[in-house]
């Protein structure tokens, strides 16, 4: 609606995950690079969290186009973990088998997957499961079965390795599983990015959208720190509608004043943003 007035390609402020609008401020390459550590070691699980919004779904795209890229792995993606025990299982076994439907018990699945684990080593290949938004998991039956899965091991190394990827109220339910924590090889938390992250962020989203000229200035890039507290996801909000606000008064630039009116307008969306300034939690 916008993109032509603004002379982008295409709108840079979207809230999906697409791996093209990454920005990786130091802290998300860390991230990044302690999870493809454990993945190419073949270490046992990785742990990410971070507040809502700090851009772990998009990580995790990205992850997973690295790990495709690579063809080094073969990948179980969930994204939706409320499942019981048994879907669990048979979801892992259902992709790592191309998606042939199964209806074996869970003894039968769990010898149907030790062997698709070891014909993918005997291949070159790893076997790995992303878990994303895993604070959602409501069988607490499913940590045991995580727990069994890394059990799956030759003498050297994981015959599979699982990526946990959830928002903060997950850190104490792993700390509360012992023998699942001991297992976690590396853990990451995402924090706010500060303002100076928060203004190179919306450089780099303009850039990759092929933005022509400096759309929005200093006093309103420091303005939307202030009302995002540096989380992505609401400055795409706030940078969204900044842009549509200015495209319908005609103004050339976004200032101060514009993104003070769009955040009046947002105000109440965001009750939980200051947790997000919390720093990296060890598990």
């Amino acid at each position: 609606m916008y993109e032509e007035y603004w002379g982008l390609k295409e709108k840079p402020f979207e809230n999906t995950p697409d791996p093209r609008f990454i920005y990786y401020s130091h802290q998300h390459q860390e991230a990044l690079s302690r999870l493809l550590y454990v993945v190419r070691e073949r270490k046992g699980a990785a742990f990410l969290s971070g507040e809502y919004g700090s851009g772990k779904t998009l990580l995790s795209r990205v992850l997973l186009e690295k790990l495709q890229e690579e063809n080094q792995c073969q990948t179980v993606f969930i994204f939706n973990p409320r499942l019981s025990s048994l879907e669990f299982i048979r979801e892992i076994v259902y992709q790592l088998e191309g998606g042939r439907e199964s209806s074996l018990n869970k003894i039968d699945l769990f010898h149907n997957l030790n062997k698709i684990l070891l014909s993918n080593h005997e291949a070159g290949k790893h076997s790995v499961v992303i878990i994303d938004e895993a604070q959602a998991i409501a069988d607490a039956d499913i940590f045991e079965e995580l727990r069994l899965l890394l059990n799956f091991q030759l003498n050297n190394l994981f015959l599979l390795s699982i990526v946990l990827i959830g928002q903060p109220e997950l850190i104490q339910k792993v700390i509360n599983l012992p023998q699942l924590r001991q297992r976690i090889a590396v853990n990451f938390h995402l924090r706010a990015l500060d303002e100076e992250g928060t203004k190179q962020y919306i450089q780099h989203r303009l850039k990759v959208a092929e933005a022509r000229h400096q759309i929005f200035d200093s006093g309103s890039q420091k303005e939307i720190y202030l009302n995002s507290f540096g989380i992505p996801r609401q400055i795409n909000n706030i940078c969204d509608l900044a842009l549509l606000a200015g495209y319908g008064s005609g103004v050339n630039t976004i200032n101060k004043e514009t993104i003070l009116q769009v955040s009046e307008d947002l105000e109440g969306l965001y009750p939980r943003a200051k947790e997000s300034l919390e720093g990296e939690r060890e598990i």
